[in-house]
């Protein structure tokens, strides 16, 4: 995995620890009001990252924007298999990440 284009500490941080399933090292990188969007829709930001951590992850980093806070790659999942996502981060005031949105990529 090319995690080097990633140059925001913060967000390689979350990222690793997606990666690696570990559900409470990913939720301690968020408020606690964090919030999710999926494909533009809200969704539970806990429920998504308990039940989807470790059964969905990066198989690759193609493209990183917006001083690596918007990451796009090929993504695994259990349930709906291999498509192109993405994960753009939000920093809060507290400066921990208060939003993440994802969705399908078209790149």
């Amino acid at each position: 995995m090319e995690y080097s284009k990633i140059n925001n500490p913060k967000v390689l941080a979350a990222l690793l620890d997606w990666q690696k399933g570990d559900s409470a090292k990913w939720l301690s990188h968020f408020s606690k009001n964090a919030t999710l969007l999926d494909d533009g829709h809200p969704r539970d930001f806990i429920k998504f990252s308990t039940e989807a951590i470790g059964k969905e992850h990066f198989i690759s980093i193609d493209k990183v924007e917006n001083n690596s806070m918007d990451i796009y790659g090929k993504f695994h999942s259990d349930t709906w298999g291999d498509f192109k996502t993405y994960f753009k981060f939000r920093i809060g005031e507290d400066g921990k990440f208060d939003q993440l949105m994802i969705g399908q990529a078209h790149y």
